[in-house]
């Protein structure tokens, strides 16, 4: 496989690269002036907002035969890869690799913006969990145990922090048995957590599920409190996003995991890490949880100090902003995977005519091959990778000031996002320094 942001570097951008980071930071700052000056109370409404669409389209999607439909889909792929997880040779043309890393990992991304919340539909294991309730003739609600309010999206964060180690620390991560293994564990505690929790397991516990569930906030598509389904605005949708135990800790593993993928690609970590006595694999568990604590303290050391400069007594504040680090996230998944999604994927589908490996192509895609166009803009995949990851940031600046001029006395809101904008700022230089550092 490429590396995860293969294409374009520091040389392949039009400016000097120390011009492209101060320039980012300047426009990420000027944005906070901007705002402050023109931005004086809260625009979004959240859930309560949107444009309803028609009617029509709403029973539709409401439609117990249209959701069945999507249900069977997600089910039907994901046993169709499984047969490549269980039956195929161990070798980097079976499909599941990257069937799992890209089509399922990154390409939860544009589905969620393009289509908003459907991986809740598509879920496969949802789907068995569904059927077994119905085999059983009990609701898929219905669970051995009550869930615990303060667990919230706790299961999903650890969940998110066991794929990424998997997916970049986990030694021999590209062989069948290492995957077999995640995937089995991944299955049965899923499973195992939607027998004792019901199916509100999913989206608490289910680490796709969540992570898609945050990124289809960002999709203009919503469902309005009396259940209309309706168009937002920009980052309306995000709005909406409901503060609970675990969400801080959800964004900083989704963060945190993207900022170590950059680090673990350069030539100065692979270097010193080389030359040490410990194993690789130690050294980059511990690298990952450095990274991944790093967003959570700093990020929650911004929101805290933004209560105490706006003299603001809610002590929820690090939940109550989680929403603005979405878009951070999303812009940085945009710079690190896009050109693996687009060069890879098409590979992996290639390779999901075959899923045996064993020259039996089932879809009749054998004689296609990869475009690699791609390759030869590399100028343009680093302005991209640098606007996504500067835009993520605006519009998590963006996002934040909205909240800050509704939660604190407006005399003093601008100045209690100084510490979140400083956080920003730094995460802005810091992840295009990570992303062009190999």
């Amino acid at each position: 496989m490429l590396p995860l942001h293969g294409i374009g570097g520091r040389q392949d951008l039009p400016v000097p690269f120390g011009l492209a980071v101060g320039g980012a930071a300047v426009a990420v700052a000027l944005s906070f002036v901007v705002l402050g000056l023109a931005w004086r109370s809260p625009k979004y409404r959240g859930d309560a907002s949107g444009v309803p669409l028609p009617t029509a389209i709403t029973r539709i999607v409401d439609a117990g035969w249209f959701r069945w439909i999507v249900r069977l889909f997600g089910l039907a792929t994901f046993l169709y890869a499984m047969v490549s997880l269980v039956f195929g040779v161990d070798r980097l043309t079976n499909p599941i690799f990257g069937f799992i890393y890209i089509l399922v990992w990154v390409g939860l991304v544009p589905i969620s913006l393009v289509f908003g919340p459907v991986w809740r539909t598509l879920n496969p294991l949802r789907t068995v969990h569904l059927l077994l309730s119905k085999l059983l003739r009990q609701p898929p609600s219905k669970g051995l145990l009550e869930l615990p309010a303060w667990v919230g999206l706790w299961p999903a964060a650890l969940g998110i922090f066991a794929f990424t180690w998997l997916e970049l620390v986990a030694p021999d991560r590209a062989t069948i048995p290492v995957l077999q293994a995640w995937i089995a564990l991944y299955v049965v505690i899923t499973m195992f957590g939607a027998v004792l929790f019901g199916d509100r397991w999913f989206a608490q516990g289910d680490p796709f599920e969540v992570y898609a569930t945050l990124m289809s906030r960002l999709s203009p598509w919503g469902r309005r409190t009396d259940g209309q389904l309706v168009l937002r605005r920009p980052l309306e949708n995000l709005d909406g996003l409901r503060a609970q135990p675990g969400l801080v800790g959800m964004v900083a593993a989704l963060l945190g995991s993207t900022a170590y993928d950059g680090f673990s690609n350069s030539s100065a970590w692979i270097g010193w890490a080389q030359n040490q006595d410990v194993s690789m694999t130690w050294l980059g568990t511990g690298a990952l949880i450095v990274f991944i604590l790093f967003v959570l303290i700093t990020y929650s050391g911004a929101t805290v100090l933004a209560g105490r400069l706006s003299d603001s007594s809610r002590t929820s504040l690090p939940g109550l902003f989680a929403h603005s680090v979405v878009p951070i996230a999303f812009g940085y998944v945009v710079a690190h995977y896009l050109t693996l999604l687009i060069l890879e994927g098409q590979r992996t589908l290639i390779y999901l005519s075959d899923p045996l490996s064993n020259g039996a192509n089932v879809f009749g895609t054998g004689l296609l091959a990869v475009n690699t166009g791609i390759t030869n803009h590399s100028t343009a995949i680093s302005v991209i990778q640098v606007l996504a990851v500067v835009c993520g940031h605006l519009l998590g600046v963006i996002s934040a000031h909205d909240r800050a001029v509704a939660l604190f006395p407006r005399a003093k809101a601008l100045a209690g996002q100084l510490p979140l904008l400083i956080v920003m700022v730094g995460y802005t230089c810091g992840g295009l320094l990570l992303l062009f550092s190999s």
